[in-house]
């Protein structure tokens, strides 16, 4: 029996966890996800805040945060993998003479049609100054898939997909973003069997 599956691609989309998602890193989780391609996906969960702030994770690299509307916002848990690490997921940010490809952090990644992820400290450095990007969400950590892993996860109804709308990381409370995930779907959590099923 194959296992091979259809190419898909869902970078710029959310994964929202199925209520019977058994792992705790990812129970009643929403993925954003940066990168998906027939190597592997990485991603971030946008909806599990840890006890830390943004100005908390500032002072811990002696860095000031000069810009009182990010001053609350939590870190959060963004997956399993390199949890000692940041990752910001911002709006675009180019430089003023930069061509359109490339960004004015030095460690930036793309998503198409979607958002930026940056990984160097430069971009918190711009927090400090009270510059930066105007909407970010900032994590340690992220989740990954290796080769045909998620494709698998998929055909065994653990994930849902949707593409993502980024209004619902940066402007919807993090207590509302599953179900507001699952409402892009049509769908509500008390509705949605635990059990996966097969049709």
């Amino acid at each position: 029996m194959s296992t091979d599956f259809a190419p898909i691609n869902l970078t710029h989309h959310f994964l929202i966890a199925m209520p019977g998602m058994q792992d705790d890193s990812f129970a009643r989780s929403v993925v954003y996800l940066c990168e998906h391609s027939e190597r592997g996906a990485l991603g971030l969960i946008i909806n599990k805040p840890t006890d830390l702030s943004l100005k908390g994770l500032l002072d811990k690299v002696d860095l000031s945060l000069r810009r009182d509307d990010l001053a609350d916002a939590p870190v959060f848990l963004g997956g399993p993998v390199q949890t000692d690490r940041g990752f910001v997921l911002h709006d675009p940010m180019r430089s003023a003479d930069a061509p359109a490809d490339e960004s004015a952090y030095s460690s930036t990644m793309h998503v198409p049609g979607g958002l930026d992820m940056t990984t160097s400290k430069d971009v918190l450095e711009a927090l400090s100054t009270g510059a930066g990007p105007r909407r970010v969400l900032v994590t340690l950590g992220y989740a990954s898939w290796g080769e045909g892993q998620l494709e698998s996860e998929l055909a065994e109804n653990s994930w849902l997909t949707v593409g993502a709308d980024v209004s619902l990381i940066f402007d919807t409370p993090v207590d509302q973003r599953y179900d507001s995930a699952l409402e892009l779907l049509g769908l509500q959590a008390w509705r949605l069997s635990p059990q996966a099923g097969r049709a």
